[in-house]
């Protein structure tokens, strides 16, 4: 289950977390958001304590959505540390996004858990 997080909540769910968070922005008409949902609760049981996966409807939360500068959804936003790391949006199909979601996991879930400067930097230009 994908803990629902809101205005209210953001901040010490997401911004302040000990651990990377990624954000799925959505919406319950989106019908890409059902799509890949499945997706996304395989990517938070592989992640285990690693990774916090949450959801956040965006029409029901329009300033979160007008700060992370929505245009599409889903959207997806990797937060770490309250700086967003990476964002995955425009998912041409269901395997641009697995790709995307594991290579996230193969960043933040190494064993040795030292997360180098290159790699940051590297997230921080990538998108889907």
């Amino acid at each position: 289950m994908v803990l629902s997080v809101s205005e209210r909540t953001f901040t010490q769910e997401v911004l302040e977390s000990p651990i990377p968070v990624l954000v799925n922005f959505e919406a319950p008409w989106c019908g890409l958001c059902r799509i890949i949902h499945p997706l996304l609760l395989q990517f938070q049981a592989q992640c285990g304590d690693e990774i916090k996966l949450v959801g956040v409807n965006a029409d029901q939360n329009f300033k979160l959505s007008t700060t992370y500068r929505l245009k599409s959804l889903p959207t997806l936003l990797l937060i770490e540390k309250g700086i967003v790391r990476q964002r995955l949006e425009g998912f041409r199909s269901r395997d641009d996004l697995r790709l995307a979601l594991e290579e996230i996991k193969l960043i933040y879930m190494s064993s040795n858990k030292t997360y180098s400067i290159a790699k940051t930097a590297d997230l921080e230009c990538q998108s889907v």
